[in-house]
């Protein structure tokens, strides 16, 4: 596999890269039906890039082979609850009111969080924070800067944006380090997206998958279960469905659940997994051709996470794989 010469990258944006030579985790893909153009954001860290301090990377594409950036557009600012040197994870960009929202979970390490019990560590500060652009290319600015957007007692990760009747929710993940069992939690936004205006409803726990209990083997150690990535998307026939990841006895892993009422509310149910092979955190979009993209990492541990692409196709009530799309992953 191609590891690419990360040194002084941002500084130095590439032309005609190719997504083997990318470092990506957590990859997000907007495609921009007014410039015909993909943009793919990622994180950015001072492990392996120039950065001072953690960000969001952009790379541009017209045809999802041939890609040009590193782009910054997102750096951790000073004098938030953040700690702009302890970590940003999973950014992702909704157009939202003519504008373009990222939203990113950021840390605050020295920031701890009081726990009626320890389940693994010290539990400090997580969550998924929101910025404001005019446009995909501008530098995001932090629209909250005294905590994120969930609950500050919980460790959250991987908020999304989900409209529901109209209505602008943030979908997370509540961190297994901090309750053991990860669930999928989903609070109500303020109109603007500046804020929570509600408490936060439960969706489903990554143990709900059956297809866990089926890989467990008998321990001593205690049993935790992980959530992440979550990612919504309504059907031909209005179901609704989620990816999440979680892990198997082989790594990580892409997986899918349904809404049987179409609704947040549930009740959830638990479909096969999509893609194993220590794969996950993915996303759909789709091209301007109108084909279903699966976009994820695989393996989990950078530097050596790279994007991969598999084709879906929509039924009814859910997305299956159809087939990997080597020729643009490793074109």
């Amino acid at each position: 596999m191609t590891i690419y010469n990360w040194a002084s990258n941002t500084s130095n944006p590439q032309k005609e890269l190719k997504l083997s030579e990318i470092l990506v985790h957590d990859p997000f893909v907007f495609a921009c039906n007014d410039t015909k153009t993909y943009y793919l954001y990622t994180s950015g860290s001072p492990r392996f890039t120039d950065l001072n301090r953690d960000g969001v990377l952009m790379y541009i594409s017209e045809n999802l082979i041939d890609w040009e950036g590193p782009f910054v557009v997102f750096e951790v600012p000073d004098g938030t609850w953040a700690n702009p040197t302890h970590g940003i994870w999973t950014p992702e960009v909704h157009l939202y009111q003519e504008k373009y929202f990222l939203f990113v979970t950021l840390h605050n390490k020295e920031s701890l969080i009081e726990a009626d019990f320890e389940a693994f560590g010290q539990q400090h500060a997580r969550g998924t924070a929101i910025a404001v652009a005019d446009s995909l290319e501008e530098p995001f600015t932090l629209i909250k800067k005294d905590g994120p957007i969930p609950p500050e007692n919980f460790m959250t990760l991987d908020g999304t944006l989900y409209l529901e009747d109209g209505k602008p929710w943030m979908v997370y993940c509540h961190e297994w380090i901090q309750i053991i069992d990860g669930t999928f939690e989903a609070i109500p936004l303020k109109s603007d997206l500046t804020a929570a205006v509600g408490e936060p409803i439960h969706l489903f726990k990554a143990s709900d998958a059956p297809w866990i209990y089926q890989e467990k083997i008998p321990s001593n150690k205690r049993t935790v279960y992980v959530s992440d990535g979550c990612q919504l998307y309504k059907t031909k026939s209005g179901s609704l469905v989620m990816l999440w990841s979680s892990y198997n006895n082989e790594g990580y892993v892409q997986t899918i659940a349904r809404s049987k009422s179409g609704k947040l509310y549930g009740p959830w149910e638990q479909l096969d997994p999509l893609v194993q092979d220590d794969s996950g955190h993915g996303m759909m979009f789709q091209t301007f051709e109108g084909v279903w993209l699966l976009i994820l990492h695989q393996p989990f541990a950078p530097p050596y996470s790279r994007a991969k692409i598999y084709e879906m196709v929509e039924t009814e009530e859910s997305f299956t794989v159809v087939r990997s799309r080597s020729d643009l992953d490793y074109a």
